[in-house]
């Protein structure tokens, strides 16, 4: 069975303090667990957020960050004061000025955009528009081999996956992708349900093109797996607890 996209996982300097921030922004539920806090989305699809503790200084910009869309104008000024509000700031990453998105960083420096209304890319995609990531079209087709999620865009190196439910897309920007230092600040975390064959899932991921980093480790939530995908961005797999009657 293949594995699902259970988390992006972010590793904060003060994790409760960032998902109280994001919390507010996309108006999900904050859950506290044993191990971590996180943020769930609305409904039983889609993904959650995780912030985990991580003391790695930031240097240089996120190879992943998120572009939250907007439905009007007005809209986007909402939620761009919203998160100034909840502490987030303007940054510059070199956006012009005659872009219509606009640049922002959370509370822990990690970058995110919102987007203006009318973007068709991201039509129909919900709040969180996209995962936007530096990447090679190499790891585009390795993310969509592994979820199972189709390409909704193949082109000048540039690549898109997006669940067969819909929502978010996770897109790849294609060269030149800039060099990695250090551990990323954001991850995926998958989970592969307590009743299917973990070895033979870490494996289909390995004839992907991933790799092991290290022995799988154990935790309050199942076995764990971490591993890199073809651009070397860390991921974990996590088999889930079997459920209790």
């Amino acid at each position: 069975m293949t594995s699902q996209l259970f988390a992006i996982c972010f590793n904060a300097t003060r994790p409760s303090g960032l998902a109280r921030f994001w919390s507010g922004v996309l108006d999900w539920e904050l859950a506290e667990g044993p191990d971590d806090v996180a943020i769930l989305p609305p409904g039983t699809t889609g993904f959650r957020i995780r912030f985990l503790p991580g003391r790695e200084p930031k240097t240089g910009q996120n190879r992943a960050h998120f572009d939250l869309t907007s439905s009007s104008p007005q809209d986007q000024r909402q939620t761009v004061a919203r998160a100034l509000e909840l502490g987030g700031k303007h940054i510059d990453v070199g956006q012009l000025p005659e872009e219509g998105h606009v640049v922002l960083a959370d509370p822990d420096g990690n970058e995110f955009c919102v987007i203006e209304p009318g973007n068709k890319f991201l039509a129909d995609t919900g709040f969180i528009g996209a995962l936007a990531c530096d990447g090679t079209q190499e790891v585009g087709y390795f993310w969509s081999e592994a979820l199972r999620w189709p390409l909704v865009w193949d082109q000048d190196q540039e690549t898109a996956i997006q669940s067969p439910e819909g929502g978010t897309k996770i897109t790849w920007g294609g060269p030149p992708v800039a060099p990695k230092t250090g551990t990323n600040r954001l991850y995926f975390e998958l989970t592969v349900p307590a009743d299917a064959d973990f070895e033979a899932e870490t494996d289909r991921l390995i004839s992907l093109g991933a790799t092991r980093t290290g022995t799988g480790t154990g935790g309050s939530d199942g076995v764990r797996q971490l591993m890199l995908d073809p651009d070397g961005n860390e991921l974990s797999v996590r088999r889930a607890p079997a459920s209790r009657a």
